[in-house]
């Protein structure tokens, strides 16, 4: 994620947007989401895998407790041109790198660590995005075109997937 971050900072786009690598992305959908919020504000985009704010001892600080919520991969989260440029300090050349070794946490933790404990901007949460730790039965098929992302995982013998009448498990078990 440093180097996506790093070549996004490079290349002068307005919005940066992280998706797993099995994420399906509705991208018209997406675009359309992101013309809705201005990318000269500071925006953190994505969705929440956890209950709660991920509570963490914060080697960077003596050990002290603390407290945030971060955007999951799993899912997806797009952070604004303005937000990026303040992430800045923390997160170019490397350093992202850093500051994840420091909290020894994912990728994605590290990002919301940045954006919410250091720069103190809030997740804002999008329904729209979804991990493979929701449930996916549960989207009706006749709301897809309106949701932005999906993942889909295994669990024993149970796929958690959309269900779509119109691709075979066979053909797509992922669907």
């Amino acid at each position: 994620m440093a180097v996506e971050y790093d070549t996004f900072m490079d290349s002068g786009k307005k919005w940066f947007c992280h998706f797993d690598d099995d994420n399906y992305v509705n991208t018209a959908r997406l675009a359309e989401l992101l013309s809705g919020y201005s990318p000269q504000e500071d925006w953190y985009l994505g969705k929440n895998s956890i209950r709660t704010p991920l509570q963490i001892m914060d080697r960077a600080h003596n050990g002290d407790r603390v407290s945030f919520w971060f955007g999951t991969g799993g899912a997806g989260f797009c952070i604004s041109r303005a937000l990026a440029l303040k992430m800045s300090p923390f997160a170019s050349g490397g350093r992202f790198m850093r500051v994840g070794d420091k909290i020894r946490l994912p990728d994605d933790v590290t990002m919301g660590y940045i954006i919410e404990h250091l720069l103190k901007t809030r997740l804002t949460v999008i329904d729209e995005f979804h991990s493979h730790l929701e449930q996916m039965k549960f989207i009706r098929p006749t709301e897809l075109d309106k949701q932005i992302s999906f993942s889909y995982s295994q669990y024993a013998d149970e796929m958690n997937v959309v269900d779509l009448d119109i691709l075979s498990e066979e053909k797509d078990p992922t669907r």
